[in-house]
């Protein structure tokens, strides 16, 4: 269970602040929903019932900095990249919807390897690859800007050292 105040990340969300827990009355039942509020849009607000697994499995708090510290420092080797692109979308896709924070940085780092292999030679990573590589740094350096208390920008570079 979350608590009201407490930062989480939410899915493809990014960090969230949990702004309320609340019932709300669907026709004759009451509903408990955790109010969520991204950091990097503040217009949105996200209701997720406290009582539905699969949305809640999405919940996870933020990882402490010693932990962070551990990840960007022994993050074992990213792996090998897919030449199968609808493979490798399957599979971008499956550990941006898990928001591992490890798994998200190994695939940063992964796609930022392949990239650079490719500039070198004139071309370009393909335009879904590019897409994943920026939902995965949103995602992964607002929990890092947070929990080092850096800025998303250093943050980011820190991911991609």
């Amino acid at each position: 269970m979350f608590s009201v105040g407490q930062n989480v990340l939410y899915g493809t969300n990014g960090v969230c602040v949990v702004e309320d827990i609340t019932e709300k009355k669907i026709g004759k039942v009451c509903v408990e929903y955790y109010v969520l509020k991204p950091l990097s849009a503040n217009m949105s607000t996200l209701f997720v019932p406290t009582q539905n697994e699969q949305l809640t499995k999405k919940i996870r708090g933020v990882l402490p900095k010693e932990e962070i510290d551990v990840i960007l420092s022994d993050l074992p080797d990213a792996g090998e990249w897919n030449d199968n692109k609808q493979e490798r979308s399957e599979r971008f896709k499956n550990v941006v919807s898990g928001g591992d924070c490890v798994e998200l940085i190994r695939m940063i780092r992964l796609i930022k390897s392949h990239g650079d292999e490719l500039s070198e030679t004139g071309r370009h990573l393909h335009i879904s690859d590019e897409r994943f590589l920026k939902e995965a740094i949103k995602m992964v350096s607002e929990e890092i800007s947070l929990a080092l208390d850096v800025d998303v920008k250093t943050a980011a570079d820190l991911i991609l050292k």
